[in-house]
């Protein structure tokens, strides 16, 4: 099959905010020939829509790829430089190569083709709310895998972001080794432990 010579790839990610868990990057590039309807901004769709999107994207685009960039990494580099990593391995991954790329944002990861970084691109490029929607039901699904792992913390609820139920049950049970220390919430629980936990009352 012979491909256009200009295929775009759009770029996203997911879990820059939470406290837990890797950040996720998605690359994509759809088919032309085979359109997806109701692409949008994943953050505005269901998770019903996001879902049933997200199968369709895998079947219809020419190539897809979802990466990550580990909590370790992001401690390691700080998260914006952890999300251009997952960024550039999700780029890497694919199996057909673009022309160029563009990117939900305003910084773009160093890449070996032409990139762009599009604000609010999400919401205006099919091709980024196709990586937006990959990029944030992998995500989801890794942390309702989590969530089975480490109950204590809520996090199929809330993803790892950090809302009042999490803070409370952070502050309850101590941070474990699937969170960020150098993210501030976690650091002061790190720094300030409960000074019981459910495991002690056994």
């Amino acid at each position: 099959m012979s491909l256009p010579n200009d295929l775009l790839c759009g770029v996203d990610e997911a879990g820059r905010g939470p406290l837990c868990g890797p950040v996720v990057a998605a690359a994509v590039i759809l088919d032309p020939a085979r359109p997806i309807v109701g692409l949008a901004d994943s953050k505005k769709l269901s998770e019903k829509r996001r879902n049933a999107l997200a199968i369709e994207i895998r079947e219809k685009a020419l190539a897809w790829c979802i990466a990550e960039a580990s909590v370790a990494e992001i401690d390691r580099l700080n998260i914006l430089h952890a999300t251009m990593l997952a960024m550039q391995r999700a780029v890497a991954g694919l199996a057909v190569v673009p022309a160029r790329v563009q990117v939900d944002g305003n910084r773009c990861p160093r890449l070996d083709v032409p990139c762009e970084a599009v604000v609010k691109g999400d919401s205006l490029v099919a091709e980024i709310s196709a990586a937006s929607i990959l990029a944030k039901t992998a995500r989801d699904a890794l942390l309702v895998e989590l969530d089975r792992r480490y109950p204590q913390y809520g996090l199929a609820g809330h993803k790892g972001y950090p809302t009042a139920a999490h803070l409370a049950a952070l502050k309850a049970h101590g941070a474990c080794e699937i969170y960020r220390t150098s993210f501030g919430p976690v650091r002061d629980i790190i720094a300030n432990p409960p000074l019981w936990t459910e495991d002690d009352t056994r």
